[in-house]
Formats: C-alpha cells, structure tokens, sequence
C-alpha cells in the first residue's frame, strides 16, 4: 500500500475492550468460559425498541429484519436467572469499579461525578435483555505513543455478550457463560493517522490495561476495533481484531477496498464491518446510531469517590526499576509483562547471596526450558519460589540443583530438598580427593567434568575446581 496516508486523509480511533477476572458485572456468577454440553437450553426472540429519542436505531432494526429466534446455553452451577433475564441485576461488582477507575487514571482521564448505567440496544441476540449495560466512568484522558499525544474521550465499563456457538439462517446459538463478565472499553479519538501508528496505539493501551491487577489472560480475553475514514467518506468500524500486529495490514486492505469502490462509482455507507483471518474485511451491519442509548433504571447512580482505588504502576516503570537491580532489557521486560517485578524486587532485597538476575531467570525462563527440555509442566508457587530462594541464600543446596528440584516439583507436586543438600567442605572435599584418585592420569579438564556430573546440585562448582587444582 501507498504511504501517502496523509493525502487520502485517513484519520483512524482504536477501540480496546478488555475482560476482567473474578465475579460478573451484575451477578455472583464466575468469569469462567465453559465450552463443555450445557445442562439446558432457553429459547428466545428479540424486537428492537426505541430509544431515548424515540427512534428505532437502524442497527438494531438491521437485526430484526432478519427474523430469527435465538438459543442460549446455561450451565446449573454457573449461570443465574440474571444472565437469562429472568432477574433484576444485582448491585455492581465493586472490584470492576475499582480496576476502571485504576485504568482511568493511568490515562490521565477525569473521572465523572457519578456513574450512570445505560442500557445499549443490541437485538442480535448476543444478550438476552435486548440490551448491554454500559457506563462512562472517565473522560477526556490522553496516553503518549512514541511521542504524540493521543486522546482518550471516553473510559467505559460494560457488560460482555455471550459466546456465539452457530449461526444458521433461523436461529443462532449462543454460550451464557460469557455473557456478564466486566469489559473495559478504552475509545481513542481519531488522532491516529498511519496504520503503524494505530498498531502502537493499540500495544501502549494493552501493556498500560496488563499494569493492573485482575486482568483476563489469553486469546478472546481482550479486542481491538479500529474506526477509520478517508477524506470525504464515511467512518467504517472494523471489529474482531484478536492480534494487534495485524492492524496495519487489515487497514491497508480496507483502504484498498475502498478506493476500488470509489473508483467504480459506488456509494461507501458508514458500516460495521469484520477483520477476517486473510486480513480482509466483510459486511457486518450498518453503524450504529444515538438512538441505541437509553438509561438503565434498574441499578443506582454509583459515586466513584466512594470506592477506594490504589495508584498502580505501568509495567513499563516496574521494568524500569527491576532494570537498576542488574537485568538485561528483554529480562527485565519479561518479568514485569508477567506481574513479577515486585516479587524479584521483594526476592533481591531478603536474599542478598542470590544474583537478581538469577531470581528473575528462574522465575520467568526456567520453567519454559524444563517443559522444552524435558516435557514437564510446572507452576511454582510464589511461596515455593521463597523456600527455594531461602534455601539457596543459606548455603543449603546449590544454585546448579534449582532446575532439578523445579523438574521435581513437576512431576510430583512436592519440593523436596533433601536429595539435593549441599555437602560440607569437609565431605567435599574427600569425595573430589577419591574422584581424582580413582581417575590417575587423567588430564585436569575431564577431572573436573567426571566430579561436576557426580556433584552436580550438592556442590559448588567454583569449590570443586578449587580442590581438583589443589589435589591433581
């Protein structure tokens, strides 16, 4: 694609919606996505109502036009009479608050007076009220990327739509278990002008929403939807981006597909549209207008000063710190992605005989090589990494055993230190004395490997070469 997006005038916005953890929006339900058979299915169909301007928004009637009835899965033990609309809402989750508000103030954003809820008009089935509850919590933020400032109108919480299981001509299917989880939607005004820079913009606002605790983890847990015009057109929306490196070329494609409208002589209509798996995009639904908006009676104003929310800090600035301690970049970088700077920091200053750098490798590297190396899948506990680190610190195993005692805990679930103690100077010393006596005549170098595999994890290694010097 041509890179002369600034005489085709594209001005682009990003939409980010991220799911949070812990207990729905509304109700007490988990956040937990289930895909396995469902203990019943409930029958639906939905009409589009006007609202607060007495119109009938043309998304909404798009959706009806098609007639169709919808299927919603529901498991007994993790969907309740809210999520199916049989219930009023419950009051609001007081931790989703709390996270959006920590997310507003990462950018800059004021925070409103009062949160009010609004009801959304949505009949295409995705939740069962006809409607997705959604709040403004902040306003008129802004966030840097690679030096320019771009603005963030809008902080928002909602409500998550259910899973789509099938679409058929007469009804389509959906899964309940998502419907409900919290969603931080962050909207960037239409500041960003090239496709790289919508990219950037979208991988600043994804590490600043991973800064704060209670974050969902994985592939659906967090999207991208990208607004985008060139001169003298419509806006088009373009939804479903799971990946972010994949903006640039979806938009460029999208531009392509516009100018061979024009081109052609054909009318461009502001639509909602779908980034597919070839980067292309197609045809969801005509743009949404005001008049999917109205107020949500059924839950109480919500006053932010109310609710006690703690400064967090970007990961970026945790790496930053983690960095002074003696890590490499990419080290340091990897270990704040994963929420484990504070715990390397907390780790360095009790146990000051280990290296930092080897407290944030084994925490962030050493389990990825054993399950690479020897197919072991381990998860230690920050409480198992604080046995093992104070071990180490006392001279009771040896830094060369921490692998082995990891694979251990692996494969058995326990740790277990005792086959792994660090001889005494003494013993040592009269094992590597019987290691070169039994190996007279052999060079120095193969000495020295003979002891390491025989003493490896219950000696030191400095001390080993140390002895076999003074003995050989």
């Amino acid at each position: 694609m041509a890179s002369d997006y600034g005489g085709l005038g594209l001005r682009m916005g990003i939409e980010i919606h991220q799911q949070l953890e812990g207990k729905k929006l509304f109700c007490n339900c988990p956040t937990i996505i289930r895909k396995d058979k469902p203990d019943f299915v409930v029958k639906r169909e939905l009409r589009a109502a006007a609202g607060e301007t007495g119109e009938i928004d043309i998304a909404a009637a798009h959706e009806q036009s098609k007639a169709k009835h919808f299927l919603y899965q529901g498991y007994k033990d993790d969907t309740c009479l809210v999520e199916l609309d049989e219930e009023p809402p419950h009051p609001v989750n007081r931790e989703a608050l709390k996270v959006s508000l920590q997310i507003a103030g990462l950018l800059n954003a004021k925070i409103v007076d009062s949160i009010q809820f609004m009801r959304k008009t949505v009949v295409d089935g995705s939740n069962t009220s006809g409607f997705q509850r959604t709040a403004l919590v902040a306003r008129d933020g802004h966030v840097d990327v690679n030096g320019k400032k771009i603005s963030i109108p809008t902080v928002c919480l909602e409500e998550e739509a259910c899973q789509v299981i099938e679409r058929t001509k007469e009804y389509d299917s959906y899964n309940l278990s998502r419907l409900g989880i919290p969603l931080i939607e962050i909207a960037t005004g239409p500041d960003i002008e090239t496709p790289e820079e919508c990219r950037d913009a979208a991988a600043k606002l994804g590490m600043i929403l991973r800064s704060v605790p209670g974050m969902k983890r994985g592939i659906g847990t967090i999207r991208q939807d990208v607004n985008m015009s060139i001169k003298g057109q419509p806006r088009v929306e373009i939804k479903g981006f799971q990946e972010y490196k994949s903006i640039p070329t979806v938009i460029d494609n999208e531009i392509r597909r516009q100018l061979e409208e024009i081109k052609k002589g054909k009318k461009l209509n502001p639509e909602v549209r779908k980034a597919e798996d070839d980067f292309t995009t197609t045809f969801l639904r005509p743009m949404p207008g005001a008049a999917r908006m109205y107020p949500e009676t059924d839950i109480p104003l919500v006053k932010p000063m109310e609710i006690k929310a703690e400064k967090v800090e970007l990961i970026e600035e945790k790496a930053e710190k983690i960095k002074r301690l003696g890590l490499g970049n990419d080290l340091a970088n990897a270990t704040a992605k994963i929420g484990k700077a504070d715990l390397v920091l907390g780790f360095s200053e009790r146990f000051s005989n280990v290296k930092p750098a080897f407290i944030a490798e084994t925490i962030v590297s050493t389990p990825i090589t054993i399950k690479r190396k020897d197919n072991v899948d381990v998860d230690p506990s920050d409480h198992d990494l604080e046995a093992i680190f104070s071990e180490l610190n006392n001279g009771k195993i040896a830094k060369d055993s921490v692998y082995n005692i990891l694979t251990d805990l692996g494969r058995t679930g326990k740790l277990d230190f005792g086959k792994y103690k660090m001889m005494s100077d003494k013993e040592l010393e009269a094992e590597v004395r019987r290691i070169v006596s039994e190996n007279k005549g052999k060079p120095e170098s193969m000495l020295i490997g003979i002891a390491m595999g025989k003493l490896k994890g219950k000696a030191d290694s400095r001390k080993v070469i140390e002895i076999i010097k003074k003995t050989n």
